[in-house]
């Protein structure tokens, strides 16, 4: 049953169209995650939906009754005071429920007969929606959301006007989740959570008696769309699109889609280049009768449009001049602040020593020192005791969270221009790779938003040519085909590498080793990301001797071969449609290559839609078989 209907949406920024056309149907359960490059309208249509931004056409209509839970990129919080005012928003009913629930009491000792009945009943009605809201446990569920999206105690005694950023985005969330909502929307709610944060909302999203109507989620976390996400919505060149599954399945099927169009449109161009050759060398004599005739059909011709590749930065081969054998060397080392001039220990770090060319991730939660130890490292902070040395020749380049080292007062050019001296045609050219193109140069580095702040520091980082990178949390605010350019160039990179993230597929994808922050303490371990994720998991306990299996009966017996022959039945069942499937997609195939030679439009799209939706039946068949096999 759907839970949202969307018809004919389009929105427009002055005479800029961000998409067009859209129609959507969202059922109950729906587990939805939203992609697509920065720009391209995501948070736009989600605020549509939600009725805080107004299309300038068609028509939204949610199930009646619906409550919904939405969390912003940059949440307004409903209170002026400390983020625990705001947290316990979620239970304004609830709490007033409770006190009216003490006056009754009240009411009921002091009471005559007559309105003692009355104040009984009065109670026994808020009684009962006192525990239909949770009363009971109610304080206990908030606990655990509390502590799942990293607020502390400390924390939550904050003042909403001097909370950071993250500490407001993460009390919006726990209010939303703390609300009881039967849809919950959710605009980059990863973006500062850590590892527990991170695996704690997944599982929360994943556990369907929790949020039984579904959810819909924007995320460049591609790790964290294949963990929750069943179906994923692309927002892009003006389009949103569909695709069963998560985001794995989402690439492969938009690769092959891409790949389909490019086809398509190769042979409409081949052809039409055929046609034109014909009417210019007949245009004149015999055949310029069937010249004319051929021109008239090439102008009546719809035309396929060159699939379009998502702009993404463009990162060359980043060079890097040869160290000493030890990149960084630390020893006894104590990293942390100091208070009314005496040093306040944070984290104590093992001696330990970065080998040249070494790729190593700092993982660990939020808040726990992990920024102060890189700075510590870059002797940009002192340390508390003990000691940390740059190895021979190491020259590095540091990009700190939330690019808060871009020159204030200056140009996108300029910012460029003071970290490395060039000619303007290289700078531009250079800039150009990172998106920043015609008079964007000369964007003053103050209306930046957080995706070009990362993508200029990224720039002026990589331009100077370090030879050990040191990043702070480098793929916050860059999209998907960003952080895949981004991925691609570290993989290349000839010198040492130490970064700090939480996209953990970026760890996966460069750590060969980490440095765990936990307890205080900084530890090495050798050893990638999914080898530090198996040794946290328990040891399987080892199984007790199995009981001697009691002796079926012959009643029993036959009940459970007949069941065995009903599970092969629908197995053979499955295997058969997967086999009618696979050979339906090989039809629609070659129906689509004899459709294109011959031009046929309505047949390319008739046949195109039902290639897509076959295609996701037979996925939805595969999955089916291996859950009954």
């Amino acid at each position: 049953m759907p839970i949202l209907t969307a018809s004919n949406l389009t929105l427009l920024y002055g005479e800029v169209e961000i998409f067009a056309g859209v129609d959507l149907q969202v059922d109950d359960g729906a587990r939805i995650g939203i992609v697509g490059p920065n720009g391209a309208g995501k948070t736009s249509l989600i605020r549509i939906l939600t009725g805080e931004l107004e299309a300038n056409q068609g028509s939204v209509s949610w199930q009646r009754g619906i409550r919904l839970g939405y969390v912003p990129q940059t949440p307004e919080l409903a209170t002026d005071g400390a983020l625990n005012d705001e947290v316990m928003t979620a239970f304004t009913r609830l709490r007033e429920v409770e006190d009216e629930l003490a006056a009754s009491a009240l009411d009921i000792q002091v009471a005559d007969d007559d309105r003692r009945r009355h104040a009984e009943r009065r109670y026994d009605a808020l009684l009962r929606e006192f525990e239909a809201l949770g009363g009971y446990d109610y304080q206990h569920r908030m606990e655990r959301v509390l502590d799942g999206v990293g607020l502390s105690a400390e924390t939550l005694e904050t003042p909403a006007a001097a909370a950071s950023g993250g500490e407001r985005t993460r009390a919006a969330l726990a209010t939303a989740l703390l609300s009881d909502p039967d849809f919950l929307i959710l605009d980059e709610p990863t973006n500062y959570l850590d590892f527990h944060g991170l695996d704690w909302l997944e599982g929360f999203l994943s556990n369907s008696s929790r949020l039984a109507g579904g959810f819909m989620v924007v995320s460049h976390d591609r790790y964290f769309l294949d963990k929750v996400a069943d179906r994923i919505m692309e927002v892009d060149n003006g389009r949103v699109q569909s695709f069963p599954g998560n985001y794995s399945k989402y690439r492969a099927l938009k690769d092959e889609q891409l790949r389909r169009q490019l086809v398509e449109y190769e042979r409409q161009q081949e052809y039409i280049a055929r046609e034109e050759a014909f009417i210019r060398r007949y245009k004149a004599g015999q055949r310029a009768r069937e010249a004319r005739g051929r021109a008239t059909r090439l102008e009546r011709l719809e035309r396929i449009e060159k699939p379009q590749v998502n702009d993404a930065i463009r990162l060359q081969n980043v060079n890097a001049f040869r160290t000493g054998q030890v990149a960084l060397r630390t020893s006894r080392l104590a990293v942390g602040y100091q208070q009314n001039g005496q040093g306040v220990p944070l984290l104590n770090v093992a001696n330990t020593e970065l080998e040249r060319g070494s790729r190593t991730a700092i993982i660990g939660n939020n808040g726990i020192g992990k920024s102060t130890l890189v700075k510590t490292l870059l002797g940009q902070t002192p340390p508390i005791a003990g000691s940390a040395n740059l190895g021979h020749n190491v020259e590095p380049g540091y990009y700190s969270q939330g690019s808060a080292d871009l020159p204030q007062q200056s140009t996108v050019i300029d910012a460029l221009l003071d970290a490395r001296n060039l000619r303007l045609p290289e700078a531009r050219n250079y800039l150009a790779r990172f998106l920043f193109r015609g008079d964007d140069v000369f964007k003053p580095t103050t209306a930046l938003s957080g995706g070009e702040r990362s993508r200029l520091a990224l720039a002026r980082l990589l331009i100077t040519e370090p030879n050990m990178l040191v990043l702070d949390e480098p793929t916050t605010h860059l999209d998907i085909p960003s952080r895949e350019a981004l991925e691609a160039a570290l993989q290349t990179y000839g010198g040492t590498l130490l970064f700090v993230s939480h996209d953990r597929r970026l760890i996966s994808l460069l750590a060969t080793q980490l440095w765990v922050v936990e307890d205080g303490s900084v530890s090495l371990f050798r050893g990638g990301f999914e080898d530090w994720i198996r040794g946290r998991q328990p040891t399987p306990q080892v199984a007790a001797p199995a009981a001697k299996p009691r002796r079926q009966s012959n009643k029993e017996r036959r009940t459970t071969a007949a069941r065995q022959r009903e599970k092969q039945a629908v197995v053979r069942d499955y295997e058969a449609l997967i086999a009618k499937l696979e050979a339906r997609l090989s039809e629609i195939d070659g129906a689509l290559q004899l459709a294109t030679e011959r031009q046929n439009i309505s047949d390319i799209t008739r046949l195109g839609n039902e290639y897509t939706a076959t295609q996701a039946r037979l996925e939805q068949a595969w999955d089916e078989w291996s859950e009954v096999s």
